[in-house]
């Protein structure tokens, strides 16, 4: 049987992630990195179980993108692909696909980029660098 997470225990993991996204958009990484890992450890075993674990690892993934810590990234939303609501999720095929991009993993990053772009197409690609786009069009065919 799955431990059960409390209303303050979810709460307490909410306010962490705000604090883990404001340290984030202030380009505090490692304080926003802090937050996230504080937020899930407070989440019961099996932690894969539980959403605010796949956002919390994207979350995680998207401060080690900004700073180019691709492996990070990789680790972090193949860890997320375990929990609910990740895979499908437009965002975290994205990353990893950008991540795999960058690691020179070409077969993984087109797989992933493509599971991005049909999820929400090109739109997701607009304030990316368009290096990933441009390498996702050499691997599929669209327009």
């Amino acid at each position: 049987m799955a431990a059960e997470l409390s209303e303050a225990g979810y709460a307490q993991v909410k306010a962490l992630s705000a604090e883990g996204d404001a340290h984030a958009e202030r380009g505090s990484h490692d304080a926003a990195l802090k937050s996230y890992a504080t937020a899930l450890r407070l989440l019961p075993e099996p932690w894969e179980q539980w959403e605010a674990a796949t956002w919390l690892l994207a979350a995680v993934a998207d401060v080690h993108f900004s700073v180019g810590r691709f492996e990070a990234v990789r680790d972090a939303m193949s860890d997320a692909m375990h929990c609910p609501g990740a895979i499908g999720n437009p965002f975290i095929h994205l990353r990893l696909g950008q991540a795999c991009f960058e690691l020179g993993e070409l077969d993984r990053a087109a797989d992933e980029l493509i599971r991005a772009y049909m999820g929400v197409g090109d739109e997701l690609f607009a304030n990316e660098d368009a290096k990933y786009f441009s390498f996702l069009k050499t691997r599929a065919k669209i327009d």
